[in-house]
């Protein structure tokens, strides 16, 4: 049993090198000279500010180094994210020989599917919300005042509105995990609806900026999200049950 251990614990350090060694190959290229493409990225990152400011204004640094931070922790959030695929095929490589025939059938989908709704959540908000919200602040503002962000405030603000979106663009995974373990019923889902509902409209007025855009923007797509969740576990159904897994079970997960 302490082998069986050992063997388990190389198996994961292992995988967690390779993991570390995918995202250094993704995130040096964005950092090295001469291409530091990091810069290039936290242009990328502000377009949705930059586009609703006046002509001919930059963003400002207040931080000594900032200037070179920023683009730093852009860079790595940029290679996380490409690297995200196959990070997450490294989890599933770990676990899947202690899993049952119908688990492996359903958390690889799984996994797929987390990682594709997480990153449509980041795009969304970053195609679509930033401009919105930015356009919105900008009309508003009073024309006597001089907008210039700091770069550092803005990162900031970009990394919670991208963990906020993503988590959200999650729930239809959630409602659909809900019901396949038998957790909750999707009689029970569709019942509390109209909690979810201002529950989402809560969610969104804590987490996003306090603009009713925004909030909007967020609250509406959880509620849609919700009801393509029931609609997608009413699809899947509930698990298997063991008795048609009893040549699995009796044996026990193979390795």
């Amino acid at each position: 049993m302490e082998e069986t251990f050992i063997s388990h614990l190389i198996e994961l350090r292992n995988r967690l090198v390779k993991c570390l060694l995918a995202f250094l190959l993704v995130f040096l290229p964005l950092v090295v000279p001469p291409w530091f493409l990091a810069g290039h990225l936290y242009d990328f990152l502000a377009q949705p500010m930059m586009s609703v400011l006046p002509e001919g204004t930059k963003m400002i640094a207040t931080g000594v180094a900032a200037p070179f931070f920023i683009p730093m922790k852009v860079a790595a959030l940029a290679a996380f994210v490409v690297a995200l695929p196959y990070l997450l095929y490294q989890v599933w490589a770990f676990v899947a020989p202690g899993l049952y025939s119908h688990e492996k059938r359903f958390v690889l989908p799984l996994i797929v599917s987390s990682t594709v709704l997480f990153i449509a959540g980041m795009a969304f908000c970053h195609y679509f919300v930033f401009h919105t919200v930015f356009s919105f602040i900008a009309e508003l503002a009073p024309k006597s005042i001089s907008v210039a962000p700091d770069i550092e405030n803005y990162f900031n603000f970009v990394i919670g509105m991208f963990l906020a979106f993503g988590l959200a663009f999650e729930t239809p995974v959630v409602v659909v995990v809900l019901v396949r373990t038998g957790l909750v019923s999707i009689e029970t889902l569709i019942e509390v609806r109209r909690y979810v509902i201002v529950g989402a409209f809560v969610v969104a007025a804590v987490v996003t900026p306090p603009d009713v855009v925004s909030q909007l923007a967020l609250a509406i797509p959880l509620c849609i999200l919700y009801e393509v969740g029931i609609i997608v576990a009413r699809l899947t159904g509930k698990a298997p049950r063991a008795e048609g897994n009893t040549g699995d079970a009796a044996s026990g997960p193979s390795r």
